[in-house]
């Protein structure tokens, strides 16, 4: 973090959930639901829900399929399943990108943005996507790496979620009664 008060960068990064993660719920830095993360970034917390709500604004659900594991990580000791880099989740990382530089942000990891964006699913332990599944992503999470300046926590602060029509194949179909 750059300082403190309102203005000062702080960390976040915006993902889109595969397990559930309810904004206000925090959650131990090494226990992660399953994610694909868009982009990492620091930002002053106002500017940078201000910078995900534009880049989020008419969010469309994304469809991909997850390809094969892969190594990625400092020696390679962080186990991923790659996920397809649809056109939806890239268009979702650029514009994110986009913003988020246009309000001064600092991003993380600059090599792993735009052409190096290879959106995958880090595994948990025992928890983990397989290739040829297919993952349905209709909401992106903003998540606060330091809450309260504790960096062992992370928060979904807000979420922006795709809007469906009546009847949208991306809708669960209603539950059958009992």
């Amino acid at each position: 973090m750059d300082g403190d008060g309102p203005d000062a960068r702080h960390p976040f990064v915006a993902v889109m959930f595969v397990e559930p993660a309810p904004v206000g719920e925090r959650f131990g830095k090494r226990h992660w639901p399953l994610h694909v993360t868009l982009l990492r970034f620091d930002l002053a917390p106002d500017a940078a829900l201000a910078a995900a709500s534009g880049a989020f604004a008419h969010l469309e659900p994304v469809r991909a399929q997850v390809g094969h594991d892969a190594d990625f990580g400092f020696r390679g000791r962080v186990r991923v399943s790659l996920v397809e880099a649809v056109p939806g989740l890239r268009a979702l990382h650029e514009s994110l990108l986009e913003s988020v530089g246009g309000a001064g942000g600092y991003i993380h990891s600059t090599h792993h943005t735009g052409d190096g964006f290879r959106p995958h699913v880090t595994m948990q332990g025992e928890r983990r996507v397989h290739e040829g599944d297919t993952l349905r992503l209709d909401s992106v999470s903003l998540v606060d790496m330091a809450p309260g300046g504790d960096a062992e926590w992370r928060l979904p602060t807000a979420e922006f979620r795709a809007e469906q029509e009546p009847g949208s194949p991306w809708q669960d179909p209603p539950e059958e009664p009992a």
